[in-house]
């Protein structure tokens, strides 16, 4: 993927997701090795809302919609909530109404979770809401496997 190309392939995807899984790894040995610091209900309550707000209703419209096409603001729901944007300034604003607490790496530790273990990322307007594979994409995946090396093309179609 680079700026005029804003596609993944398998092992780009892969890689991402790895990135993601060491911040979720850093954050997660952060959190348990203070585990007797940690205000729980704001930890739960932290990990928890980011969905409640962006995914939950969102997922319940879908379903409600036959999984097809749902209003554009659930989307919008979704990316506000799941950005690490949104949720370090929710962090800084914790910090300086409350002060810091190990509690906020709940926050991390969601997205981070999202990223690398479910390959869940912002949710472009032109897909489902729930992932389900796009027609362009099967056509890009198998014009992107013909033009590059055999070996190549055999790795894109395992892995995807």
């Amino acid at each position: 993927m680079d700026t005029k190309n804003l596609f993944m392939t398998p092992a780009t995807a892969w890689l991402v997701r790895a990135e993601y899984g060491l911040g979720l790894v850093v954050s997660a040995v952060l959190f348990f090795t203070h585990l007797d610091e940690i205000n729980w209900w704001a930890a739960a309550g932290l990990f928890l809302y980011i969905d409640l707000i962006g995914y939950i209703p969102g997922a319940i419209a879908f379903r409600r919609a036959g999984h097809g096409d749902i209003h554009k603001g659930f989307y919008v729901a979704y990316n506000v909530m799941h950005s690490l944007v949104t949720q370090g300034l929710v962090a800084l604003a914790w910090i300086w109404l409350w002060g810091p607490e190990w509690a906020l790496l709940a926050l991390p530790i969601h997205l981070f979770g999202d990223r690398a273990l479910f390959g869940n990322f912002l949710k472009p307007f032109g897909l489902r809401f729930e992932p389900e594979t796009h027609r362009a994409y099967r056509r890009f995946r198998s014009e992107y496997a013909a033009a590059t090396s055999p070996s190549d093309a055999a790795s894109l179609r395992t892995v995807v």
